[in-house]
């Protein structure tokens, strides 16, 4: 599942648990949860991005820097990937290309590249689609900064686990 979503300031304690709910729920079902970090430029968190099982991602430059508006924290950081998210063409509703950017425009790259993946290797759980993507990138240090997506990392994660 690909989100983008816009929480509230302030969100309730209760609002807060029912969208953990929901996210348990998505990954009790086998869904995995890439979720737009946002683009208030803060370092933090939401309900969404710190629910272990959501990939935050934000969006990166062309050189694979964040953007300045991208949304950091440390379980984005630790859980989550970087994508392009600056310039990135799109069809708009007239069916003109439009640029666009932002952790939104980013978050298709990897929702895309776990697609990918699990379309070659179809037996797979989601657990382990899941894990393929965070391990393929635990190379990192603990940093309010997540990883660049290596989709090919990914990929030779899945022939690891196949090979076991």
């Amino acid at each position: 599942m690909n989100l983008s979503a816009a929480l509230a300031q302030v969100p309730s304690a209760k609002g807060e648990r029912a969208l953990g709910q929901a996210l348990d729920h998505a990954a009790n079902r086998g869904v995995i949860v890439v979720a737009a970090a946002g683009n208030q430029g803060t370092v933090g968190s939401t309900a969404i991005t710190r629910h272990p099982w959501a990939i935050a991602v934000i969006g990166c430059d062309r050189r694979g820097r964040p953007l300045s508006e991208s949304n950091l924290g440390n379980s984005i950081g630790r859980r989550g990937l970087s994508a392009p998210g600056e310039s990135i063409t799109s069809l708009g509703t007239d069916s003109k290309a439009v640029p666009s950017g932002g952790t939104s425009v980013a978050a298709p790259f990897v929702t895309g590249a776990i697609a990918l993946v699990w379309s070659e290797f179809p037996d797979a759980g989601a657990g382990q689609v899941r894990l393929a993507v965070t391990q393929a990138h635990a190379q990192r240090r603990p940093t309010v900064v997540p990883a660049l997506l290596n989709a090919s990392a990914i990929h030779a994660a899945m022939w690891e686990f196949r090979s076991t």
